[in-house]
This record gives structure tokens, sequence and C-alpha cells, in this order.
């Protein structure tokens, strides 16, 4: 997988799925669409403010509630490179693989990444270094059959993939 580098969001625990893309717009098939109000609930400014390759630093249980697959289908269409959090919900945990979003649980990183901190990722290795402070902390990889899911843009892509011989 390609690392990434980016500025980071930070949200506490329990970041649930209605918070991350409210209900209300969920009229539309339209990732982009949808995407212009990703964490608007929590975040009035972040769509105007990520960038490709952000990271979004979260608590424990990240991606709570609906097991609909638009909570990281949203993350992912704003740009965001990677979300770190102490853990996920583990629906949103398999969403995130389904449709290609980098996800890493990092206790650790979770707690002592600050805000607008610019971060480097290296999935292969599980290293996230902070490069704002410069420390360092260590994120279990995904196994590679995962990163290749991942790197496919998602599952379905992973699959068709195969198919093209």
């Amino acid at each position: 997988m390609q690392n990434i580098q980016g500025k980071t969001f930070k949200y506490p625990d329990n970041v649930d799925t209605d918070v991350i893309i409210p209900a209300r717009y969920l009229n539309t098939p339209d990732a982009g669409e949808l995407a212009r109000h990703c964490m608007e609930d929590i975040d009035k400014e972040f769509v105007n403010n990520v960038r490709k390759g952000d990271v979004i630093v979260a608590g424990w249980n990240f991606g709570c509630g609906s097991s609909r697959e638009h909570a990281p289908l949203v993350i992912k269409t704003c740009g965001t490179g990677c979300v770190i959090a102490k853990s996920f919900a583990r629906i949103f945990y398999r969403n995130a693989i389904n449709i290609g979003l980098p996800i890493l649980e990092c206790e650790q990183a979770a707690d002592e990444i600050n805000a607008s901190d610019i971060v480097e990722v290296d999935f292969d290795t599980g290293i996230i270094k902070d490069i704002t402070t410069g420390k360092t902390y260590q994120a279990q990889p995904f196994p590679e059959f995962i990163q290749n899911i991942i790197n496919s843009g998602g599952l379905l892509a992973s699959l068709g993939k195969g198919k093209r011989g």
C-alpha cells in the first residue's frame, strides 16, 4: 500500500455513523453529494478543511451505530487517507475494508496525536509517525490480502480485478 501523509482531525470516543453522515442526507446515492455533509454534526468545517491524505484520529468505538456503508464511504470520498482510532465498531471496520478505506487501531497514537499534527502512515509496517512531535507509534498492519482489497479500491473492485485476467 502507498504511504500517506496529512494533517489530523481529532474526535472523541463513540463517534457514530449518524455523526459521520447524518441520516437526513441519505436520500441520494451520490457519494460526492453525501461527502459534503461528512462530520458536519460534530465539526462543521471538516469538509472545508480536509485535504487528500489527511487523517482522522479518534477514540474508542469509532463508527458505532448503524451498519450503513455510507459512513466509511463519505470519509474516503472526502479524501481522507486513513482513520486511526483506539478501536472501531466491528461493522464499520468491515465496511471500511469493503469500500477500501484504510483504518488502523492504535491506542497510544490516538491518545497522543493532537489535532492539526502532521502524520505519516506506512501501511505495510503499521508505523505511524507524528511528524509534528517526532514520535512514532506501532499499529498492527493488515495482512497482504486485506491490503490488496484496500489497494484495489474495495472488495468488489478487488474481485473484478481477478476476473480481468
